[in-house]
């Protein structure tokens, strides 16, 4: 097919007059390919690939979409997602992932932050019997691996069991895993050294993958966020991989304005010969869970169970509370900390709310409700002037880190377009195409996808560049985007006229490693 579609190209640049019918024509918009300067033109696709890319094709087609004003671009590639339990459920509309396809995005990663199976093979081998609606690809999860063989326990592996780890990570690679994602900031995966960690990642090295990190610390609750650096960036050049940072961000305000050192420290890595990148989502609150924000990982050693009776040990919320407490501090305090999704009554209130209501400290009103759960909570602790640094960095690509409950999930590309592009014009059309989809294309390596390139596989979204926005916020994180609208996914239409069609074409896609297989 790119043979084919070479050769199209060049007979309409020569002139000539017998061409093949394409099956769509996108026509007149402004096409911003990945890499270079947008320009008017049109794309043409056949079957599920870009068949010509030009000023004005003149070429037959099945059908035309007028995209006069639009902005034509690759679809979005998301790099750090939580979505498997959309792609992976039994119902087919909530596989058709519409908060992904509403704005643009046709390709996602799954397995972020050391979560999802460790059985990659049977996650990519899902689509075939339960289509999607977006492509995706998978890492495999450090935190999963570990606790497949560790449990939840605080202590080091012995060499059979590290072996043991290195195996799973080494057949995950060899099912398609795109590399090992690692949460050292979360137990039971806070507990691993750096060694343990290089001798897992080096299997995932050795197979093209790359090591993909939520750091050990984006704050100060441990080694400190340019200490985290340092040895996300250690770990990739001792097991000779390269270095995704997920969700880079400086976290509370015992870190507050550290972007500028964080970002010489990769650069001086790059400049090192390194491959270091990140991804970013544009807003001000992160996400996690009311226990990884307050909890001390000592009290999370052997899991759920252990931590709720460490709750009822005096000599250990002794020392357990003032920690709890000083977390709090580092978060900005309990009115910072708003809960997204948590049990009855919680949910869409801050902790200071919920702690007046029950007339309490706010960490007694946090242990009350871990409880009872442990509710996800937007955690409003990053400054504008941080997101900022990072977003202008030309190695730092767009991402979701979509979760329950926060806005991100519904709006981060569509907020980074109308907020950064539109309004405070910090990047440009081409910046923000090219880190919402050939960045991670290239870090992923995610073949022929992230570019607007005639025999690359034809996702492609059209856009209202007045209209793309967000919708989702703090109080209903659930509304789609608006302006997105045409998507197309290997060539089928998932979205027309700004409506799903409910076409579910995308694919799982299996990465292809480069040795250590059988």
């Amino acid at each position: 097919m790119r043979r084919l579609a070479v050769a199209v190209t060049a007979m309409l640049l020569s002139g000539a007059q017998e061409v093949p019918r394409a099956d769509i024509l996108i026509r007149g918009g402004t096409v911003a390919t990945g890499d270079a300067a947008p320009f008017t033109g049109d794309v043409a696709i056949r079957g599920d690939r870009i068949l010509a890319i030009g000023p004005r094709l003149d070429l037959p087609a099945a059908r035309v979409i007028e995209a006069k004003g639009m902005l034509v671009a690759p679809g979005f590639i998301d790099p750090h997602t939580h979505a498997e339990g959309d792609l992976l459920a039994t119902d087919a509309a909530a596989r058709l992932v519409p908060q992904f396809l509403m704005q643009g995005v046709t390709t996602v990663m799954i397995g972020n932050d050391g979560g999802g199976a460790v059985d990659v093979g049977a996650t990519l081998a899902s689509a075939a019997t339960r289509p999607v609606g977006v492509n995706y690809g998978a890492h495999v999860g450090f935190g999963a691996v570990r606790r497949a063989v560790l449990r939840d326990a605080d202590r080091a592996p012995s060499p059979a069991e590290l072996a043991r780890m290195r195996s799973l990570v080494a057949d995950a690679m060899c099912a398609g895993a795109r590399g090992l994602s690692t949460g050292l900031f979360y137990a039971p995966q806070s507990f691993a050294t750096i060694g343990e960690v290089v001798s897992v990642a080096a299997e995932a090295g050795r197979r093209g993958g790359i090591y993909d990190s939520h750091i050990r610390d984006e704050s100060s609750y441990s080694i400190g966020l340019q200490a985290a650096i340092a040895e996300a960036i250690e770990i990739g050049r001792r097991a000779s991989t390269p270095v995704n940072i997920a969700h880079i961000k400086a976290l509370g305000v015992d870190v507050e304005g550290q972007a500028g050192a964080v970002i010489a420290q990769v650069e001086a890595a790059q400049a090192a010969s390194q491959r270091v990148t990140a991804d970013q989502y544009p807003w001000d609150a992160s996400g996690t869970s009311l226990v990884a924000a307050l909890v001390p990982r000592w009290a999370q050693d052997g899991g759920r169970g252990a931590m709720l009776a460490r709750f009822d040990d005096a000599a250990a919320m002794a020392r357990m509370r003032p920690e709890m407490i000083e977390n709090l501090r580092r978060r900005g305090g309990a009115a910072k900390l708003l809960v997204t999704a948590g049990p009855e009554g919680t949910t869409g209130r801050t902790l200071a709310q919920i702690a007046a209501a029950m007339r309490s400290h706010p960490v007694d009103a946090a242990i009350a409700v871990i409880r009872r759960d442990d509710p996800a909570v937007a955690s409003f602790n990053q400054s504008e002037a941080d997101i900022a640094a990072f977003m202008v960095r030309p190695w730092v690509m767009t991402g979701s880190d979509a979760s329950t409950g926060h806005p991100r999930t519904f709006g981060s590309f569509a907020r980074k377009w109308r907020l950064y592009v539109r309004e405070r014009r910090l990047i440009d059309t081409a910046s923000f195409v090219r880190a919402s989809a050939a960045l991670a294309a290239d870090t992923l390596r995610i073949e022929g996808r992230g570019r607007l390139v005639p025999g690359h596989y034809a996702d492609i979204v059209v856009l209202d560049p007045r209209r793309y926005r967000e919708r989702a916020d703090y109080a209903q994180p659930r509304r789609l985007s608006e302006g997105v609208e045409w998507v197309l996914v290997n060539g089928r239409i998932a979205v027309a006229r700004a409506k799903l069609t409910g076409v579910a074409a995308g694919r799982a896609l299996p990465a292809k490693p480069t040795g250590g297989c059988a």
